[in-house]
């Protein structure tokens, strides 16, 4: 599972689990940009507003890991 990190926070892809609702995209397309290699750069925006689009993504192919403790992963299939 790829992962990208920048200070306070990892966010982890599950690129089989993604149904392409681009809730991610449209939330924060300065994180999420389908056309930059890496598509993901946790440094550019804050922590919370990771979260809260990061908690939008319908099928839990998005994750987090914050460094005060916060959590997301995908429920058991």
């Amino acid at each position: 599972m790829p992962a990208y990190s920048a200070p306070s926070v990892t966010i982890t892809w599950e690129p089989g689990r993604c149904r392409h609702a681009q809730e991610c995209v449209h939330g924060l397309p300065s994180v999420f940009d389908r056309d930059r290699r890496p598509w993901i750069d946790p440094s550019a925006a804050s922590v919370d507003d990771i979260v809260e689009v990061i908690d939008r993504c319908p099928s839990y192919a998005l994750g987090y890991r914050t460094d005060d403790g916060r959590t997301r992963t995908a429920p058991p299939e």
